[in-house]
């Protein structure tokens, strides 16, 4: 079993890949070089940490926008006001921002 660095398990799972191939200018490469042999893994590796890190957050924006979505939709079926639900909904994101 794989840890991280704070101590967490990784479970990791195979799945299909597929190779695809990108362009990415000589300097960055050559960063992402220097990184990774920091961190003591490949720069494939390392792009693939940092799809995964992007690909989660933007994944968690897109999830936290239809439960949002959702809360609008069922508090206008039971509120008549538009405002009020407007409102609420205000509310509710100044409260998830803090």
């Amino acid at each position: 079993m794989k840890k991280t660095e704070e101590g967490f398990e990784l479970h990791i799972r195979p799945r299909p890949t597929e190779t695809v191939s990108i362009e990415i200018p000589e300097d960055t490469l050559e960063s992402l070089k220097k990184v990774a042999a920091g961190r003591d893994m490949s720069c494939q590796a390392l792009l693939k940490f940092y799809i995964g890190q992007g690909l989660r957050q933007d994944l968690t924006k897109l999830f936290g926008n239809r439960v949002l979505e959702t809360a609008a939709e069922v508090l206008a079926k039971h509120i008549q006001s538009e405002k009020e639900v407007s409102e609420i909904m205000e509310e509710i994101r100044v409260a998830a921002v803090d």
